[in-house]
């Protein structure tokens, strides 16, 4: 039997209801390799997510014979659903070469679906040059969240001034990934915002600001960690108290 007999039967498994049969499946797909790209791009239009991500996974597998054909899925698709399993697919793949489709998918595909896709799979790759377009997300009510959750995990000190922002904004969320953020950052600018942080009404935000800040070993923090000692928290007590203490703060000190 010749290896295009094979694909089909083998398409035909990923749809079992068996989750063993699944996995055979896509793991013989993908010794069939690029043969079967096309036809599991299709399948990214299944109603089920099971399916879906049996494809997805057989994809994954092929490896790099899939790279290109789902790149220009997620460039030229009319269908949302199989540009945003592509993103999905696509940092999986974590192919570098994929890093500029999925900044460009970021930046300008019209569904929020696969924008948000396009946030994990960039996420996932962790290539520096997804920053910029991550801090405009952070401008997109419907993306802050997930931006300021992978600018935390990248660290780049480009996002510092968009990170502070984002220390005052209104969704929690987005605060308390900044504070974190901005300790992994270092950037001494964000000093002064981070000790305001620590009077956020968000209990993680003050537990992350307060963790932040002994990152800096500045003892101009000392003062404003000082009444976090008495928080409703526990465990922004506790942070504030190591916080102090690798500032050597001991109580009944000064900051000098």
């Amino acid at each position: 039997m010749t290896e295009s007999n094979h694909v089909d039967p083998l398409l035909s498994a990923l749809r079992d209801d068996n989750e063993a049969l699944r996995d055979h499946a896509a793991s013989r797909l993908g010794e069939v390799g690029s043969e079967a790209v096309p036809k599991l791009i299709n399948m990214f239009l299944e109603d089920d997510c099971v399916i879906r991500e049996a494809a997805t996974s057989a994809l994954v597998q092929i490896g790099e014979p899939a790279i290109d054909p789902l790149i220009e899925a997620l460039k030229d698709d009319e269908e949302w659903a199989v540009r945003e399993q592509a993103a999905t697919a696509l940092g999986k793949l974590r192919a570098i070469k994929s890093v500029e489709p999925l900044i460009d998918a970021l930046r300008h595909d019209k569904d929020g679906g696969v924008r948000t896709a396009a946030i994990w799979a960039l996420e996932r790759i962790g290539h520096p040059d997804a920053v910029p377009a991550l801090v405009e997300a952070l401008m997109d009510a419907t993306l802050r969240e997930d931006a300021a959750r992978v600018l935390k995990k990248l660290g780049d000190s480009r996002a510092t001034d968009a990170l502070m922002e984002g220390l005052l904004a209104s969704n929690w969320i987005v605060r308390r990934h900044a504070a974190e953020a901005l300790g992994k950052i270092g950037d001494p600018r964000c000093l002064d915002s981070l000790m305001q942080a620590l009077a956020d009404e968000d209990w993680l935000v003050r537990r992350n600001a307060a963790e932040s800040l002994a990152r800096f070993k500045d003892s101009r923090a000392i003062d404003s960690l000082v009444p976090l000692l008495e928080d409703e928290n526990e465990m922004v007590r506790d942070t504030a108290e190591g916080a102090l203490a690798s500032l050597g703060w001991t109580p009944g000190s000064s900051r000098s």
